[in-house]
């Protein structure tokens, strides 16, 4: 058993002490990211076997003689399926968050390597390095922008209102799912 924080003796170290909650931290992203992507593919299923559905719905609906119903029954089809493209919208951003969620967790893994091995710990080379796989891993403008800040000393509060200015954010016109 390693040495306790509580109980600390000749072994304990800061260093081991942040690596393991680096660890733990990994562990409940990736756990996190799991849990969410089996519900979220069941969802995806059950959206596609819908539209499939909703679209049948509004072809037959075609066919039919102009009535009082005919009226209905496309006016509900147009409903339901705005409130679909809705959702397909609402996906994207949560693929957009595991992305990123699997991007914070590979990061945190490679600092935590960095900081587990001591030959690299005090070498700039080495941080400048991991600084520059994190920046390489980005995709969107926003998330480089974030780094760039960060790196240039900027707040956190700071580097997140970057983001809420940022172009590159989901909408209807743009829907490109699990790239």
């Amino acid at each position: 058993m390693p040495s306790q924080p509580n109980k600390p003796d000749l072994d304990w170290s800061q260093i081991k002490e942040t690596v393991m909650m680096l660890t733990l931290a990994v562990s409940r992203i990736e756990k996190a990211m799991k849990d969410g992507d089996d519900s979220v593919t069941t969802l995806a299923d059950l959206f596609t076997s819908i539209m499939g559905n909703v679209g049948s719905i509004g072809k037959a609906a075609d066919t039919l003689a102009e009535s009082r119903e005919k009226e209905t029954i496309i006016m509900n089809f147009n409903v339901v399926s705005k409130k679909m493209n809705d959702a397909i919208v609402a996906f994207q951003f949560y693929d957009i968050l595991t992305q990123r969620l699997a991007h914070i967790s590979n990061t945190l893994a490679a600092l935590s390597d960095l900081v587990a091995d001591p030959q690299r710990l005090y070498n700039p080379y080495e941080w400048f390095g991991l600084q520059e796989m994190i920046k390489s891993k980005y995709t969107m403008d926003s998330d480089r922008a974030m780094f760039d800040a960060i790196i240039n000393g900027a707040t956190v509060e700071e580097a997140l209102n970057l983001s809420e200015t940022s172009p590159d954010q989901p909408s209807e016109d743009n829907v490109e799912l699990f790239d």
